[in-house]
């Protein structure tokens, strides 16, 4: 399930001299490489002749316990903090591994003062906002696109590590899992639009409160290029605080009631279609993505295009033919049975999405859920607070796994809602449901934080089909 890391596209190269001037270090004994170095990477395992391995420090690794093995596997260059004695390769030392990245990815989105970046964060709808709008932006030209989860701090100069001459566009995804996280992100990608999508309750535990998660969020307006553009929901919960982080003249706003908006609105079992209303005029979109959240993501990817002069035409063509990602929303049909595949991650407000999408499927609904986490100590009163609404909706059973299985079910208080302590005990009850309703048309929910691996418990499930 998880993303790669590391490109497989060759990389601009780096001299002994760039690598120095970014990070503002010095050559160990004055011992500097002659050739280009080809990447810098932070993962030993795949570090080779012509890498520079960057040595990361972390509360429980210290990647420079790794810096002789890469030295034996032909890498000539290393990154660290303090130099290793009695190894013959060049070493740059710099004040802090983790800054030097951050310079590293700094220095090279610099050097494409050309490139149009557009930014986004928010608590639910990232990831498939980001694909929606790299759908819309790479059938135009080469655009540069945050991969998997490398939207943090350090994921994020991963990622422009990666720019090369031909990008046109880049489409960042930041993510905050504490205040002055997106300060720093956003400092580096320097985007000419960036916005928030909205303020849910996704890493609550670590921020203490949905107010404290909009402050974190709003940093993103901060660094946004005085003649972009701010892009804001129209509807959410936080507006008028959005608005009021707001710096530059020009911004864009998206939903109900702002600048791009949606009417007619139909959903259907795995898709929507909509009239898509901006200032460049109305156009009808059939989007190939499930649920009203999707059609919120598809108005946001919308106003980030516009802003940076995208046509109205090619917005519509590049959400008609957008992909989802792996794990969010992807159905899978198996004989009578539709399996959806939503286990990339979950937070409450996509776990209600989600079961809304379920409503629309065909024959029995069965929803199976794992735990949410990040909820510090409000996990217990969420889990309750969505079993609530969860046995407000036409769904047939609801299956909970996991340490707050039993909240949720508290909060449902249904009987066609169950606990489960573990994937296994769930299996169980989900195969005799499948044998009790034979030969009916039966479509199944599998979602949870990334931590529960829920997409275990779908596989198990398939096999069993």
């Amino acid at each position: 399930m998880h993303t790669s890391t590391t490109s497989t596209v060759p990389l601009m190269p780096w001299t002994a001299a760039e690598l120095q001037q970014a990070t503002q270090g010095y050559w160990y004994q004055d011992q500097q490489p002659e050739q280009v170095i080809k990447r810098v990477l932070t993962d030993s395992r795949h570090a080779e002749a012509g890498d520079a391995f960057l040595a990361l420090k972390g509360e429980r690794f210290d990647a420079h316990d790794f810096v002789k093995n890469v030295a034996a596997q032909g890498c000539q260059v290393v990154i660290v903090e303090r130099p290793i004695e009695q190894l013959d390769i060049a070493q740059l030392v710099v004040a802090d591994t983790r800054l030097a990245l951050g310079h590293l990815g700094q220095f090279r989105r610099q050097q494409f003062p050309d490139l149009k970046v557009l930014a986004l964060t928010g608590s639910s709808g990232k990831t498939t906002t980001k694909e929606m709008l790299g759908s819309i932006l790479s059938r135009l030209a080469p655009t540069l696109i945050t991969r998997g989860n490398l939207n943090n701090d350090l994921g994020v100069p991963m990622m422009l590590l990666e720019l090369r001459p031909e990008h046109q566009y880049a489409v960042m995804e930041l993510g905050a899992s504490h205040v002055g996280e997106i300060d720093y992100t956003s400092n580096l990608v320097q985007p000419q639009v960036a916005g928030i999508l909205n303020i849910g309750t996704a890493h609550l535990g670590e921020f203490g409160g949905r107010e404290k998660i909009c402050q974190a969020k709003s940093e993103i307006y901060r660094h946004i290029a005085v003649e972009g553009t701010s892009i804001v929901p129209a509807a959410d919960d936080f507006t008028p605080q959005i608005n009021a982080a707001v710096q530059t003249t020009k911004r864009l706003s998206f939903g109900e009631g702002g600048d791009v908006f949606a009417e007619q609105i139909q959903l259907h079992p795995q898709s929507a279609s909509f009239v898509l209303h901006t200032p460049q005029g109305s156009a009808s979109v059939e989007l190939p993505f499930a649920g009203l959240h999707n059609v919120q993501n598809a108005l946001a990817a919308c106003a980030f295009a516009l802003a940076i002069g995208i046509s109205l035409e090619d917005v519509v063509q590049g959400l008609q033919q957008a992909k989802g990602a792996k794990g969010r929303l992807n159905f899978i049909s198996h004989q009578q049975y539709v399996l959806i595949d939503d286990t990339y991650n979950a937070n409450p407000t996509s776990m209600r999405a989600a079961a809304e999408v379920l409503t629309q499927q065909q024959g029995i609904k069965v929803m199976v859920m794992g735990d949410i986490g990040e909820l510090g100590d409000s996990s217990r009163d969420e889990h309750f607070a969505l079993g609530r609404d969860l046995a407000q909706l036409p769904l047939d059973y609801v299956l909970a796994v996991g340490e707050f299985a039993n909240a949720t079910v508290a909060g449902a208080a249904a009987e066609h809602c169950h606990a489960f302590e573990t994937q296994a005990q769930a299996l169980k009850f989900l195969i005799n449901l499948v044998e009790k309703h034979q030969p009916q048309t039966m479509s199944f929910l599998f979602k949870g934080s990334r931590y529960t691996h829920m997409e275990t418990l779908m596989a198990d499930l398939m096999e069993k089909l």
